[in-house]
């Protein structure tokens, strides 16, 4: 078996790495941005009104930011994680309490308390969703990159029977 320099070897440098975790950010403000603006539009468009604030969107959207960088940053992927153990669901509880809080705040659903209620089952149900999500995605890349060390250690076996 061939050894390898230190030239093929691959390790992600400082910077691949940082672009990896805001590759992630970038991700889940975008899927959490629309989980928020899916429910904020369903409970405005059932009370009546046709329109959305601009400056609501805004800070959604900002606020999806700045979880992106608790949830990676401080909580380790909160909704990434390979098991969900009790640490991870209070986790979950706890940024969607925030993202609750700031709704009632900003006043985006009105501060009507029991659709605000409403809006933290819906946001905790979206935070399991995407733990599944998760989890379904890494078992698909496990198999897909077992199939890739099978197929290249048939190589290496061919090659050294060459050889």
């Amino acid at each position: 078996m061939k050894k390898k320099n230190k030239f093929e070897r691959q390790v992600l440098s400082k910077f691949e790495k940082y672009l990896y975790e805001e590759i992630g950010i970038e991700f889940k403000a975008c899927l959490y941005f629309y989980v928020i603006l899916l429910f904020y539009c369903v409970y405005r468009w059932v009370v009546g009104i046709r329109d959305a604030s601009i400056v609501h969107m805004a800070e959604m959207i900002f606020v999806t930011y700045i979880m992106g960088y608790v949830q990676i940053y401080l909580m380790s992927g909160v909704d990434d994680v390979e098991h969900l153990g009790l640490k991870d669901f209070l986790q979950m509880i706890l940024c969607s309490c925030i993202y609750t809080g700031v709704s009632y705040a900003a006043g985006w659903l009105d501060r009507r308390l029991p659709i605000t209620i409403g809006f933290l089952a819906y946001m905790l149900f979206a935070y399991l969703c995407a733990f599944w999500v998760y989890k379904i995605r890494r078992n698909i890349d496990e198999k897909l990159l077992n199939q890739d060390l099978a197929a290249f250690q048939a190589r290496e076996k061919q090659d050294e029977l060459l050889e």
